[in-house]
């Protein structure tokens, strides 16, 4: 075993192969170390994440060598058959770069016969080996902003099917009317590691709108029907630029391909329960501003995170008033509460008490943009249900423990943002390195909840002995700061995929992760990189 950081609170494990990796994974879920969270296999790595209050990364180091990984085989699975039409984007590109004609391309991808080392990338996304030791081809040097759901697809030594519409960075070869992920099925992912896959050419035959066969995610909000049986609701007069349900995610369903997702900003929504008299993990509303909410009931509120005014508009046409932040606020039934776009920072969090009480999915309520999960962004006229809470009264503040707004970036704002270097680190040349902190990186209109994308004067360069290097895909963690081709950085948050096939360089501080969140486009970035302690 070889051991990297990949940020103050993981480590990246490397192994021979993909055959170790599974084993260590088993034995850490068979045998679970007290401080560690849940591991994430790779082609050949294995992401460890612990906890720093418990130990460090040298006794974490220690006690991963005495797991066995040697000589541990896979059951086999079943076999599953995949119909495929092929014609993707990059179906000739492929044939060129390996040689071949379109013909033999098809011919030799149907022939092989491939095998599900990891699930990971996305809930459902199956990286599966194949015998045919030709079919390697390179990631494209730009990933697409968006891969049509069903899409059959290789990178590397693997192919696979994107089980809903997302980004990648991978070749198109066709697609698949095939359900690979339905949160409705039991399991919801149609493969586990070891089954047996084969791709079927059913030429142009029909195989059905490409992802009509995925269920469509639910909203998880009733309909305005039901808005006179909730006993307290929010109903969304106007859900702003956007407003989504969020709690502290998903953690424990790696397995499944499933990231942990929650709150950009966690210790914000932790403080903004803890002043409504919630437990800190309920479930609230997340935005970027705009939002105007009434009250059906009598409720009491509270906002934190971002610098937003709040104003409330009695239903009884009452002077409107200002309300402070990170304080509670009771709502009379019909009130209505105005956030508006934040001055300084990204995202506000609005908690009531009782909680946002919309149906969990996967055990979590939190909207995962990425992988589909959870409520769907609000809408006019959406009525959002809350749960039962404590009866009506004083909330004792005490330290709910919130962020100061005046404190939080504004468009053109420089932000210092601590980095521990690694895990690749080591594939980029000296100069780059010194550019990561010597440079300022603005964040651009493309960022969202699945990174910050950045922008440098000069971009990274890789080393010369990583220039053409291709990277087995391998966990990330949010706050991983990714370099694709280009050189131009993506900083991962909360929506990230699980698993990523770009060097990441270093990876923000498990403490700074919530600020990186609140980084408006515009905002400006100096990294401070530095090694993870022993």
């Amino acid at each position: 075993m070889r051991f990297r950081p990949a940020r103050d609170d993981a480590l990246l494990v490397e192994l021979d192969g993909l055959d170790e990796a599974v084993a260590l994974v088993a034995s850490l879920r068979a045998e679970p170390l007290d401080w560690a969270g849940e591991p994430v296999p790779g082609e050949r790595t294995v992401l460890v994440p612990f906890d720093p209050v418990m130990t460090t990364a040298r006794d974490v180091a220690r006690a991963l060598r005495d797991r066995p990984v040697a000589g541990v085989a896979r059951a086999p699975g079943r076999e599953i058959a995949i119909p495929t039409v092929y014609d993707g984007a990059d179906l000739a590109d492929v044939a060129g770069l390996l040689g071949w004609t379109v013909a033999e391309l098809v011919r030799r991808h149907t022939s092989a016969r491939f095998v599900v080392g990891f699930v990971g990338f996305a809930p459902g996304f199956a990286y599966l080996t194949s015998d045919d030791a030709a079919l390697v081809v390179p990631r494209r040097t730009t990933p697409r902003t968006r891969v049509p759901v069903g899409s059959v697809a290789m990178a590397g030594p693997y192919s696979g099917v994107y089980p809903r519409e997302s980004p990648g960075g991978w070749q198109l070869l066709g697609r698949t009317g095939v359900a690979v992920w339905d949160q409705e099925r039991d399991p919801p992912a149609l493969w586990r590691p070891g089954d047996r896959v084969r791709f079927v050419d059913v030429g142009a035959d029909d195989v059905g709108p490409v992802g009509t066969s995925v269920s469509v995610r639910q909203s998880g909000l009733p309909n305005g029907t039901r808005t006179a049986d909730l006993t307290a609701a929010l109903e969304v007069v106007d859900p702003g630029v956007l407003t989504i349900v969020e709690d502290l995610g998903r953690p424990g369903i790696a397995a499944m391909g499933v990231s942990t997702s929650g709150a950009l900003d966690a210790r914000s929504l932790r403080a903004a329960n803890r002043v409504v008299g919630n437990p800190v993990g309920a479930a609230g509303l997340e935005t970027t501003g705009g939002l105007r909410l009434r009250a059906r009931g009598r409720l009491v509120v509270s906002v934190t995170g971002a610098a937003a005014a709040l104003t409330v508009h009695p239903a009884d046409g009452g002077p409107p008033r200002r309300v402070r932040a990170s304080a509670p606020t009771v709502l009379a039934d019909g009130d209505e509460l105005d956030v508006a776009v934040p001055s300084r920072g990204m995202r506000c969090y609005v908690a009531v008490r009782g909680g946002v009480d919309v149906e969990p999915v996967l055990g979590s309520r939190a909207t995962d943009v990425l992988a589909g999960l959870g409520p769907g962004p609000l809408r006019a006229g959406d009525t959002v249900p809350v749960g039962p809470g404590a009866p009506l009264g004083p909330v004792a503040l005490g330290d709910a423990g919130a962020r100061d707004p005046r404190a939080l970036p504004a468009p053109g704002d420089v932000v210092t943002l601590p980095l521990v270097l690694g895990p690749r680190d080591d594939w980029f040349d000296a100069a780059s390195l010194a550019r990561l902190a010597d440079q300022e990186w603005e964040v651009t209109a493309r960022s969202n909840r699945v990174g910050l994308h950045l922008r440098g004067h000069e971009p990274l360069q890789r080393s010369a002995a990583y220039a053409d290097a291709e990277l087995p895909s391998e966990g990330c963690v949010t706050g991983a700061l990714q370099v694709p081709s280009d050189g131009q950085p993506v900083l991962f948050l909360a929506d990230h995929p699980l698993t990523g096939g770009y060097p990441v360089v270093g990876a923000v501080r498990s403490a700074d992760v919530g600020t990186a969140g609140q980084l408006p486009p515009g905002a400006r970035v100096r990294f401070a990189p530095a090694r993870a302690a022993g």
